[in-house]
């Protein structure tokens, strides 16, 4: 946030659908000085849930800070049992950068929060393998080798949740970490964990999905960014992408398109996540623009 922004609120909400919500929240900032810069909403007919994420503006609001959520609860959410998530412009989340061998997420990661196309930290830097160690020390980032086997396992990730709460961790980014996550793992971290895969599961299981599909003439490939839950590669999805192949393309054009296209839909993931723009609701997401 640049010095000529003011600070912004945002307000992350769903709750059954009723009259009077919209007006009651727009009432509760505007009585209290605020100016509301983005509102969105949504309403999910068959569910019959109510989503919203609204922004305002603090400059000349009334509530500090450290009470305004407490007043809302009071005075708004609790008279429509409303779930809701406050967040502040000037936030900067911290980010734990879990990574393999597959340098091609890795490296655009690094490239986007160099250039300072996110607002973000990047102190730690986890991987079962060395081979990213000179990129994470260039970028001044703690690199940490944890090697996985089916022995140390349970182990290691107990070494992990340490490291995360050390570095005061806010949100993990898998980029093409090539292990699965533990339940128990993953259940300290809802929703705050971001992965990466291609959109040819479930057709195309194995560790040679390109060359499965490539035999089976496929005219698509895709990506998926999604959090990680304890069912493998079928968390909330936050983006996904997809872009067109033909006879005419190899293995290997295939395996850099979609290699290209993981980089592009995982960013753009990471990016709604520091934005604060998707909202979980059982295992689905409501993304605001």
């Amino acid at each position: 946030m640049d010095d000529t922004t003011s600070k912004s609120a945002i307000l992350l909400i769903h709750c059954p659908d009723q009259k009077g919500i919209v007006i009651s929240i727009t009432e509760f900032i505007f009585k209290n000085g605020g100016n509301i810069l983005y509102l969105d909403q949504h309403v999910d007919t068959g569910r019959q849930a109510f989503f919203m994420r609204i922004e305002w503006d603090l400059g000349d609001f009334v509530i500090v800070d450290e009470k305004i959520g407490e007043y809302f609860e009071t005075l708004v959410a609790s008279r429509f049992s409303m779930n809701w998530r406050l967040h502040f412009s000037d936030e900067v989340l911290r980010m734990a950068l879990y990574v393999s061998k597959l340098p091609h997420c890795f490296y655009d990661i690094l490239a986007r929060y160099e250039a300072g196309e996110w607002q973000v930290e990047i102190p730690l830097i986890i991987s079962n393998h060395a081979d990213m160690q000179p990129a994470a020390e260039r970028l001044g980032a703690d690199f940490v080798h944890l090697p996985i086997s089916r022995e140390n396992r349970e182990q290691q990730e107990r070494r992990q949740l340490e490291l995360l709460q050390e570095y005061r961790i806010d949100f993990i980014v898998l980029a093409r970490y090539m292990q699965v996550l533990s339940d128990e793992f993953i259940s300290h971290y809802p929703n705050r964990i971001i992965n990466i895969h291609h959109s040819f599961l479930p057709a195309f299981p194995g560790a040679r999905p390109y060359h499965s599909a490539h035999e089976r003439g496929v005219k698509i490939i895709g990506a998926t960014s999604h959090y990680a839950t304890s069912e493998l590669d079928a968390g909330p999805i936050i983006e996904q992408d997809v872009v067109r192949v033909s006879h005419e393309d190899s293995v290997e054009d295939m395996i850099r398109k979609g290699r290209d296209l993981e980089k592009v839909v995982l960013a753009r993931a990471v990016w709604q996540h520091l934005h604060h723009t998707v909202l979980v609701y059982e295992n689905r997401t409501v993304v605001f623009e």
